[in-house]
Parts: structure tokens; C-alpha cells; sequence
């Protein structure tokens, strides 16, 4: 719905990768190929070319309403899309001045005096494969299979299993030759259905256990079906997406500066689909444990990261231009986030309503 409200304004026709799903809970942090743990945008399905305010205007609402739901005063709520927004075109103008070759390399990492980010880091060295095979599968007979939790995670039919391996040979040739190499030294030995994300509900989400040097070395791969960006309808140049998955896989390593080692793509059954690692060493901030310290630390990440992402995939120094050296975008991002953080709210009631009378669809 936002994105048929964004295309209702006007725009200022500064074109960059969009995110799409900017919000507080798509930042995180995730292993790298060599281990370095970053942090950056994560987990975003809609990412397509289109106007660069949409991803800040939308990401400034989540930060009111992520905000307001941990209790914050209203003030707090406005004065952290202002901390946001001036991180993002303080560091806009930075990367306007930056070589190429070193913005494609600029990483959010460890660093001095960063209590929130250093929070996050040490909860994504907590997720490794070990944990998830202890989470997320049984022993059984000397095999290790998933999980028989309906409806979040449930064996899928031997036909589907079928299907989704099969997919997989054709989802190697995405990948560079060295990681198809690491990839084609594990070997598959269950397949499940899982659900993910409330925005992908009613889509299908496999997930596929495998094992490389014995039982202590499982590889998990989510199979992640992937439909139009739902931004498409509203953009007045879309460009011709042979491949959703495509579309998302390289939307993500544009905007990202390390992307999951295992990030590619697939196709069966008349769907498209993304292919990536689960859950690997990736953590991210719970917003409803905002505080007084904690929420402007986050909202100056925001800026960072998505200054950052649109830096790489645009003219940085065109939309710096734009945004100027002043708080007027500040202040007009923050009364936007606000109202449309109300109109936001007043949705979610009428839905609530209208599903209470059963008049949803």
C-alpha cells in the first residue's frame, strides 16, 4: 500500500537501486565469505531501480512506528528520523568525494565505542550452522531431518523434494566457479517447507539441510520464491525482468557491499527463486527494546547503510546536491514519517475491522 501512497507525490526524478524494503528490521548483521561479520541492508525482496526518497521515506516511518511501539515519546519518535536523515546526507556527501573502487569496498564493521552495533555482532556469533541443526532438525535413525512443526516448518512430498533438488543444478551456474566448487563438496539429505517473513506468507519457502566434511560441517539453503517487485506498477520505467530471482540477487550485491556467499537463483514449476544460505551468523536488532540511547545510535546506522547502498547504485553526489547541508530535508522526512506513521496506524484498524466482519479479501 505505501508504495501506491509513494507514487501519488512527486519524485525528484533521482533514479537509484531501491532497497524496497526499507524498514528497522532488513538491517543486520551477516558473514561474509572470508568471516568478517558486517552489517548492512539484509533480507530484501522488493529491490528494484526507482526514485531514492521512497526507500528514505519509508525507512523514516519504520523508525516512528518501530519507535512508538517501544514507548518512546512522540518527540524521540521525530527527533530519530532527524538523526537518520542528516546521517544520510552527511554520508552521502562523503561518498560523493569517494573513489569508486573504495566505496565498493567501504564496510559497516567492528568499531570503537559502537555499544549497539558491537551488541549485534556478538549475537550473530551466537548463530552458526551448529546451532541451527540443533534448532532446527532432530536425529533420527542415524539421519538428521528437519523439524515436523506445522505450519512454520513441515516435510514437503517426495515430489517437491524431487523438484527442489533438481533446481539446485541449474542454481550452481549462478554462482562464481569457487563457490559452485564449495557448494557441489556438500551433499543434500532433507528438504522442507518453511515459512518466513509476514510479506512473503502465501509464497513458496523451501529449505534444504545438507553436510560437507561430516556431521559437524550442515549447510542449510533456503529456495525463496520471488514474485514482481511490488513497487513495478507504480514506476514509470521498469526495466524487463527476465528472472525475479535474477532481480533480487543482483539488486542485493548491488546495495550490499559483501553479499551472501550462496546468493543466487533458480526456476521450477513456473516460479522463480532466490537461493541463499539460512540464517547464517545473522542477527539483528530487536526494535522493541529501543531506549533513549539505543534509538538515535540505530537511526545514525540507518543512514549509514542506506546512504551507503544508494551511494553505490546511484550519484551519490547528484542526490547530496539535493538534499543539502541544511535540516530542512530532516524536518521534512520527520513531519512525513509522522503523519504517514498515523495514516499507517489507521490502516491497521480498518484491517482489523474489516477482518473482525470478514470482509478481507
Amino acid at each position: 500500500m505505501m508504495a501506491a501512497d509513494l507514487a501519488t507525490v512527486p519524485v525528484t526524478g533521482i533514479t537509484v537501486q531501491l532497497c524496497g524494503d526499507a524498514h528497522v528490521r532488513n538491517l543486520g548483521a551477516y558473514q561474509a565469505l572470508d568471516g568478517t561479520l558486517v552489517f548492512d541492508l539484509n533480507d530484501f525482496d522488493e529491490t528494484i531501480p526507482g526514485p531514492w526518497e521512497w526507500d528514505v521515506k519509508r525507512l523514516a516511518t519504520s523508525l516512528v512506528l518501530a519507535a512508538q511501539d517501544a514507548g518512546q515519546p512522540a518527540g524521540r519518535c521525530e527527533g530519530s528520523v532527524r538523526v537518520f536523515v542528516k546521517a544520510y546526507r552527511k554520508y552521502l556527501r562523503t561518498f560523493a568525494t569517494t573513489r569508486f573502487a573504495a566505496l565498493g569496498r567501504y564496510l559497516i564493521s567492528r568499531r570503537h565505542g559502537t555499544p549497539l552495533l558491537d551488541a549485534i555482532f556478538r549475537e550473530a556469533e551466537r548463530v552458526t550452522p551448529i546451532s541451527n541443526l540443533q534448532k532446527l532438525t532432530v536425529h533420527r535413525g542415524q539421519r538428521y531431518r528437519f523439524h515436523d512443526q506445522p505450519p512454520v516448518l513441515e516435510p514437503v512430498p517426495d515430489r517437491v523434494a524431487a523438484e527442489v533438488l533438481t533446481a539446485l543444478r541449474s542454481y550452481r551456474g549462478t554462482l562464481a566457479a569457487s563457490r559452485r566448487f564449495t557448494f557441489e563438496r556438500y551433499r543434500p539429505v532433507d528438504v522442507a517447507f518453511k515459512v518466513v517473513g509476514t510479506g512473503s506468507v502465501g509464497t513458496r519457502d523451501y529449505v534444504v539441510l545438507m553436510f560437507g566434511n561430516g556431521a559437524t560441517d550442515p549447510l542449510f539453503i533456503q529456495v525463496k520464491q520471488e514474485l514482481p517487485s511490488c513497487y513495478a506498477p507504480y514506476l514509470r520505467r521498469v526495466p524487463a525482468f527476465s528472472h525475479q530471482g535474477q532481480r533480487v540477487a543482483d539488486g542485493q550485491q548491488m546495495m550490499q557491499t559483501l553479499s551472501d556467499p550462496f546468493l543466487g537463483y533458480t526456476r521450477f514449476g513456473g516460479h522463480d527463486y532466490l537461493v541463499r544460505q539460512l540464517a547464517d551468523h545473522k542477527a539483528a536488532f530487536n526494535p522493541a527494546s529501543f531506549t533513549r540511547r539505543t534509538l538515535p545510535e540505530y537511526a545514525l546506522l540507518c543512514g549509514e547503510v542506506l546512504a551507503k547502498g544508494h551511494a553505490r547504485s546511484g550519484d551519490a553526489a547528484f542526490i547530496a546536491g539535493y538534499a543539502g547541508k541544511s535540516a530542512k530535508l530532516d524536518d521534512a522526512i520527520s513531519e512525513f514519517a509522522t503523519t504517514y506513521a498515523d495514516q499507517v496506524r489507521r490502516d491497521y484498524r480498518f484491517f482489523q475491522r474489516a477482518e473482525g466482519v470478514g470482509r478481507t479479501r
